[in-house]
């Protein structure tokens, strides 16, 4: 059975999107089959990794319309293949308000995919509303992307205690694979105080591999391109395929 992660901060512009496309290019460059679930309706994680947004995508499925198998998208990546979103999604959760178990439609419709996946990473809005929440009750772990300054720290504590009612209520599996920090300017007092702040209070959660502000990784997704691709001799590549190696080691 595959594991699922699920990428989630609800601050936007954290490297989510971009942490998960290229986590999951280098698990993939490493031999693993990794299937990507773009779940915000932004549609960032399907155009990052090259894949149509048109039908089917992650919406028809969770609508019944098409079947798991019936969704799945080949990205340029050997091994690494894609569900997409588009716009439609945001309806989604306006319209999941009055069905019955309305938490378990991701988990659901991801179910037939389990077994053929070694990893499903799942991309989820900035945001802790119910699309997410679907996203937590689908995973194993969470993986939190962390930028390096002090509103990050507040907003961990609300993410960590949103997971804590999830696995009260609805997934008592679910654990915290881990904390990672990107965009870290080493130049900055601020960036090195908050990465010494977590890594002392959440000691060996945090990963080790630090994602350095680069501009190769901002580039890479305008070319529909994961980094392993675009530029795979770049700072932000080999810290990515470092991070990729990390969390399989971690289980």
């Amino acid at each position: 059975m595959g594991k699922i992660f699920v990428f989630v901060n609800q601050k936007g512009g954290v490297g989510k999107t971009t942490s998960a496309i290229n986590i999951g290019a280098y698990m993939a460059e490493l031999g693993k089959k990794v299937l990507l679930v773009d779940f915000d309706s932004q549609g960032n994680m399907s155009s990052g990794v090259g894949v149509s947004k048109d039908k089917p995508t992650i919406y028809e499925l969770m609508a019944g319309q098409f079947t798991a198998e019936e969704t799945v998208k080949h990205s340029p990546v050997p091994n690494l293949d894609a569900i997409s979103a588009s716009i439609d999604l945001s309806g989604a959760a306006i319209e999941l308000v009055d069905q019955d178990e309305r938490e378990f439609f991701l988990k659901n419709a991801l179910a037939p995919l389990k077994e053929k996946y070694d990893y499903i990473l799942i991309d989820c809005p900035p945001s802790l509303g119910l699309l997410t929440l679907n996203g937590l009750v689908a995973a194993d772990a969470v993986l939190v992307p962390m930028q390096c300054e002090y509103f990050a720290l507040e907003g961990i504590t609300l993410l960590l205690q949103t997971v804590k009612k999830v696995q009260k209520s609805f997934n008592p599996n679910l654990i915290l694979g881990g904390i990672f920090f990107t965009m870290y300017d080493s130049r900055t007092r601020l960036a090195q105080d908050v990465v010494r702040q977590v890594q002392s209070y959440f000691k060996d959660v945090v990963f080790n591999t630090i994602i350095p502000r680069n501009v190769r990784l901002s580039e890479a997704p305008s070319h529909g391109q994961p980094i392993c691709l675009y530029d795979p001799s770049c700072v932000g590549a080999k810290s990515y395929k470092k991070l990729a190696e990390e969390v399989i080691s971690r289980g």
